[in-house]
């Protein structure tokens, strides 16, 4: 009783035949076949990343212990080296955008 039947089956195909017409139907088909080929694809690739993201993890972890390492590090610099840096960003904000002065 709950199955659906071939009388079921031809009044949904007449439905969609009268919304949306016989020139569309192939388009609609084609357009759905097409996406369902990319859905295919992408979970596919989405299997194979995950053993690179895994690697990658891996890769990340050691070079932010590397980074860690060398923010313990301490950095000195002179007044003037200072006011330089400074000006240098100043200098590269003003022509990045001159009408914010």
């Amino acid at each position: 009783m709950s199955g659906i039947g071939a009388p079921e089956l031809l009044i949904l195909l007449l439905v969609i035949l009268v919304l949306f017409g016989s020139t569309k139907l192939p388009k609609l088909a084609r357009s759905v076949g097409q996406a369902s080929k990319e859905f295919k694809k992408g979970v596919a690739e989405g299997a194979g990343e995950s053993a690179d993201a895994k690697a990658d993890a891996k890769a990340d972890a050691k070079s932010d212990a590397k980074a860690d390492a060398k923010a313990d590090e301490k950095v000195t610099l002179t007044k003037a080296e200072l006011d330089a840096m400074l000006a240098e960003r100043e200098a590269k904000a003003r022509k990045e955008n001159p009408s914010a002065t």
